[in-house]
């Protein structure tokens, strides 16, 4: 079965954190017999700033950030059985979505794959003209990175045949217990690219629990915060790459989680780190948001903070010993019940039942 992916960037997780996402996910599926052709532009300095190199399980077709280019590769989709385009590629997305569905042979199975389901929605609200909403009716499937209930609801009123939502999870051979490292030490740790819908709950959530506690050191990962003022105890190191996620993990007292104003309010969106914490065995501190019970206990697998002074409270509660037991009991959660292998072996039933349900219309 051959799979035509059109993303943001598979190899390179630079300003684009549905990377390890997109790993994880399609190579599960090469495992269970796909062909994954990923199609991603050259654009926002991804190439310059790779993680990994074009691995063996997905031929990856990188192209110019072009009109032209971009029609060059459209037209590949017309060799796949599955065609996938997912949101957020960041040039094009409009003349990706109309020209994939449109140039992918009629026995193929049309996908849309959501990384982003709570923003998109609010747009698509704004927007009944909206090319995603006009084509709704006429793609065959919307995956969803998360989301849950209130996403499927809402993209099936807005004329969605199948909504369902695929979660991240756990890669037990990329996401593992790394030995400490200096650089990374700190009582909390914070990774995520500065963006305007985020800023202000890091402001709440980690900057001011940091100013308030002076004595503790704290530390942010991610692109933008170098002309945000940080209190003197906060140190910003950068982009942090994914070879170094699990030492970046591993070394702080706490790492948190700050989901984006439209996934905290909309509830059922762990974000990549999340898995990534739990499979570095780090004790993970999140934002409260809802349906992070289903994924991890609270007080048993994971730290909840309502607010800024729940993330100082728990900071001052919080022994290493005891950070450790939580970390612990993370990681025995996501590998027994959160791993890409799981979530592959989901997408995979999903997928061929629907393009044989397709085919079998067709020959009707």
């Amino acid at each position: 079965m051959k799979m035509a992916f059109y993303g943001s960037s598979l190899l390179s997780s630079y300003w684009n954190g549905a990377a390890t996402y997109y790993r994880g996910m399609l190579s599960e599926l090469a495992k269970r017999g796909w062909d994954v052709t990923f199609y991603e532009p050259d654009a926002f300095d991804r190439q310059k700033h790779r993680d990994i190199e074009p691995p063996d399980w997905a031929s990856v077709v990188v192209y110019e950030a072009t009109a032209e280019a971009c029609r060059s590769v459209i037209a590949r989709a017309a060799e796949a059985d599955v065609v996938v385009k997912a949101n957020g590629v960041g040039v094009f997305d409009d003349a990706l979505l109309d020209g994939v569905m449109d140039a992918a042979g009629p026995h193929a199975l049309r996908v849309y794959w959501d990384v982003d389901a709570p923003a998109t929605l609010a747009e698509l609200r704004q927007a009944p003209g909206h090319p995603l909403r006009r084509r709704l009716p006429r793609i065959d499937a919307v995956l969803t990175y998360g989301g849950g209930p209130p996403v499927v609801a809402a993209y099936e009123a807005m004329g969605a045949r199948l909504c369902r939502p695929i979660y991240n999870a756990l890669d037990p051979a990329t996401h593992q217990p790394a030995p400490p490292q200096p650089q990374f030490a700190a009582d909390l740790s914070f990774l995520g690219n500065r963006l305007p819908d985020r800023e202000k709950r890091v402001e709440r959530f980690f900057l001011e629990p940091a100013a308030r506690n002076p004595q503790q050191r704290y530390i942010i990962g991610g692109s933008g915060w170098e002309t945000k003022g940080l209190p003197a105890n906060v140190t910003h190191i950068g982009h942090v790459g994914t070879a170094d996620h699990n030492a970046f993990n591993s070394s702080a007292l706490a790492v948190l989680n700050i989901a984006r104003d439209s996934m905290a309010e909309v509830g059922f969106s762990p974000a990549t780190r999340v898995f990534e914490a739990a499979g570095a065995a780090a004790c993970l501190i999140t934002d409260a948001w809802t349906g992070v019970e289903l994924f991890l206990t609270p007080d048993e697998e994971i730290l909840v903070a309502r607010d800024g002074q729940d993330v100082t409270d728990h900071l001052r509660a919080l022994t290493p010993a005891r950070a450790r037991a939580i970390g612990d009991a993370a990681r025995r959660r996501a590998l027994a019940e959160h791993t890409y292998a799981r979530r592959g072996a989901e997408v995979d039933v999903l997928l061929r039942e629907a393009l044989a349900a397709l085919r079998e219309r067709s020959a009707a």
